[in-house]
């Protein structure tokens, strides 16, 4: 039987233009991910929502400090350093809460190294609302948890602990109580029932219930953390959150990057080039 090959009849630039078109899709990539930023409002308050597909939590990247040892400190400063070397910040946001010290209060991991240690102890403040939890990634996928249960079975790529849990199996945090008079600013990080990764940070001061039920209600998130308030800040061009001047420094911060364009193309091309023509 004969099978009509367009490469053979049309030749090399048919299959050319066909590769500039997959480039072109392929660099478009990163605007279908766009379709994650949502703008909600609940109780009356507005929140700018970034929910990950399913598996691009394995693409999550933590940040704390450069090579050579200084803090990133701001979303700017970190979007310029990933420029510099030819990459593209999508998304970021900071990460948990932090010690006069600037460094983590609690657990952090990134790529694979922990850099600071578990916190089961007490103290003042938002993190010691018990209870409190952890953020973290591994290759089975991206979880909430208590702190007393945080217990990986799998190696973990990345993990912040922060505090208070904002929804514990679907429920809010005991001490969290309607028409709360203390509002700020607030972020945080669930993950829905299907498994998705989801950031949220409000548009307006928020007390915890509030914020707490919109993970639970509007997120469909049964487990969700909170990062920190007042201080918060999210980049996200898609719903046009660029980077904005901050009055106090970040420790940590949670990132996805696009690739380097010209990595793309050089790789589609060379594909199309390099290999056998098959009829």
């Amino acid at each position: 039987m004969y099978y009509f090959s367009y490469k053979r009849e049309l030749g090399r630039p048919f299959a050319l233009s066909i590769s500039l078109l997959l480039v072109a899709a392929l660099l478009c990539a990163a605007e279908v991910s766009a379709a994650s930023a949502l703008s909600v409002r609940h109780q009356g308050i507005g929140f700018d929502v970034y929910r990950l597909d399913e598996g691009e939590e394995q693409s999550l990247r933590f940040y704390w400090k450069r090579p050579d040892g200084t803090a990133y400190a701001t979303i700017r400063a970190l979007t310029e350093a990933l420029r510099s070397r030819g990459e593209q910040l999508r998304f970021a946001t900071n990460g948990g809460i932090y010690s006069r010290g600037l460094t983590p209060l609690g657990l952090y991991v990134e790529d694979s190294s922990q850099l600071a240690p578990l916190s089961k102890g007490r103290g003042g403040g938002n993190f010691f609302l018990k209870p409190n939890g952890v953020f973290y990634v591994t290759g089975h996928g991206a979880h909430v948890v208590e702190t007393q249960r945080y217990r990986p079975k799998q190696t973990v790529s990345n993990a912040v602990q922060s505090g208070p849990m904002l929804v514990l199996n679907g429920a809010l945090h005991p001490r969290f109580i309607p028409g709360y008079h203390s509002k700020h600013i607030r972020n945080g990080v669930g993950i829905d029932q299907r498994g998705r990764v989801v950031f949220a940070i409000s548009n307006q001061p928020v007390n915890f219930h509030d914020f707490g039920t919109l993970f639970r209600d509007k997120l469909q998130c049964p487990n969700a953390l909170y990062l920190d308030g007042t201080l918060s800040q999210m980049y996200l061009p898609a719903l046009s959150r660029g980077t904005s001047w901050a009055w106090k420094p970040f420790v940590t911060m949670i990132g996805l990057v696009d690739g380097k364009q010209e990595d793309i193309l050089k790789h589609v091309l060379l594909q199309d080039v390099t290999k056998p023509e098959q009829f």
